[in-house]
């Protein structure tokens, strides 16, 4: 009945992760109970003829979180065909154990410690590993990759994240255009600009 009389087209929940340690952390449910009601989501949409779209929620810089977590979460995301626009940055708030473990770098309910990213490089990498397909993250996601030792994400296969760089063959037949000697109009010899 949610699916069917009370979504107006998109329905956004929020998993938050798809990695169990950082869920656990979080105090959330294993990733399996998001991809369940999905498969549930997906099914009745598709019994009802609805087009109705589910918009999942991820946070990345979360403490517990690594980059190894953010590939393994981006690597989902690409498995559903899911980009996305927005990813929020965790944000301490006052009151949470979210917050604690970001000051104090242990989990309060285990006494364990958690890591935490706070350096601004990394948040920038964790962000732009989870929106992998936007062109200005590339050289933040090669980075990421090769640090966590996963350049099998580099290259052409259906489970790379993103395509080795090269050169844009635009750029250099411009380039060799612009430096090539050229006749004007009039025959005369000039360079090209």
């Amino acid at each position: 009945q949610l699916i069917t009389r009370h979504v107006s087209g998109r329905l956004k929940v929020a998993p938050e992760h798809c990695a169990d340690k950082v869920l656990r952390i979080m105090r959330k449910p294993s990733w399996e109970n998001y991809l369940k009601f999905r498969q549930l989501f997906l099914r009745i949409n598709d019994e009802a003829g609805l087009k109705q779209q589910l918009i999942p929620y991820f946070i990345s810089s979360h403490p517990g979180c690594t980059k190894l977590e953010m590939q393994q979460l981006a690597d989902e995301t690409k498995k559903m065909r899911y980009r996305p626009e927005q990813v929020q940055d965790f944000t301490p708030t006052p009151m949470t154990l979210s917050t604690t473990m970001f000051y104090t770098g242990i989990d309060p309910m285990t006494g364990k410690s958690v890591y935490v990213p706070k350096d601004a490089k990394e948040k920038a990498m964790q962000r732009a590993l989870l929106q992998f397909a936007k062109p200005e993250n590339r050289r933040l996601i090669e980075e990421a990759l090769r640090i966590a030792d996963r350049t099998d994400l580099i290259g052409y296969g259906p489970r790379c994240l993103i395509r080795p760089w090269r050169e844009n063959k635009n750029v250099s037949k411009n380039i060799k255009r612009q430096r090539s000697v050229s006749k004007n109009k009039n025959g005369a010899k000039r360079r090209g600009r």
